[in-house]
């Protein structure tokens, strides 16, 4: 099952999938900056921005 969003805090390392790696499924490591999804639950994973500036679907919250 997918992380809430409640699951999810600025700071925190997660898994995130790219809009890029949709299909393969690549997942890349990152520290949350900002939150962008704003309903609790997101079928496909709560949208994050990455400190290093990329933005995804949290895959697996990893601290």
């Amino acid at each position: 099952m997918l992380p809430r969003k409640a699951d999810i805090r600025a700071g925190m390392k997660v898994s995130i999938v790219t809009k890029v790696n949709q299909r393969s499924g690549e997942l890349t490591e990152g520290i949350v900056k900002d939150i962008l999804t704003r309903s609790p639950r997101h079928s496909h994973g709560i949208k994050v921005r990455l400190e290093s500036g990329l933005v995804g679907r949290v895959k697996e919250v990893l601290s």
